[in-house]
């Protein structure tokens, strides 16, 4: 079953990714301070991948006037999402699909964070173009995923994600193949080739990225 869809490990979600990625937390705050930079004060935001609702809850918490829309292709990480808004959901429109599923905005900014790693190189290029076709000129593209270094570094990569996150090597295995893992000049790469200008690396935490990058 795909875990997006398993209420049990939907429940289990804010945990996994706490304990999975390095400096969760100070990446969201960082994240809602790199919108903050270019955006109004009634702000409307795109956040794909929005299921779980965690960078949603930082964001509205932090900004009581901007207005989301969320989208994630899982209705339960949206239920999930709900849940989580509590009184803050009346903020956030949320929609199950991906990017092709989004209103056409203009938006003031948008976030893809831990999302952008399950897609493929083309699904990727392709999600990439159809943010920034719905962002406003100038308008901030926060993304976070994994990535790691190609070639026999990988590996050595992948071990070291598997000691850090005290998981054994069968389900490492299943990571690798389950995701699109790219090296940061790819991941940089699609996002200047969708558009985007200034790109900047803003977050490295051992086996995951961040950057920023302007419509």
């Amino acid at each position: 079953m795909d875990p997006f869809s398993d209420p049990q490990a939907v429940a289990r979600y804010a945990d996994g990714a706490t304990r999975n990625v390095p400096g969760y937390h100070a990446m969201q705050r960082m994240t809602t301070l790199l919108l903050a930079e270019r955006v109004p004060e009634d702000a409307r935001v795109l956040v794909l991948g929005a299921g779980g609702g965690l960078e949603l809850k930082v964001f509205a918490e932090a900004h009581p006037n901007w207005v989301f829309d969320g989208v994630d292709p899982s209705a339960e990480m949206l239920k999930l999402a709900q849940r989580t808004l509590g009184p803050l959901a009346s903020r956030a429109t949320l929609l199950q699909g991906t990017i092709g599923d989004a209103p056409v905005g203009p938006f003031d900014a948008a976030t893809c964070l831990l999302t952008l790693h399950f897609l493929t190189v083309e699904e990727r290029r392709r999600t990439a173009a159809e943010v920034h076709r719905r962002l406003k000129p100038g308008a901030p593209f926060v993304v976070a995923h994994f990535c790691i270094p190609q070639g026999d570094e990988r590996a050595v990569w992948l071990s070291r994600f598997a000691a850090y996150a005290g998981i054994d090597p069968d389900q490492v295995a299943a990571i690798d193949s389950h995701l699109t893992i790219l090296s940061s000049e790819q991941d940089e790469a699609i996002l200047r080739e969708a558009g985007f200008s200034n790109v900047s690396l803003f977050y490295a935490g051992f086996t995951f990225r961040g950057w920023v990058g302007y419509a």
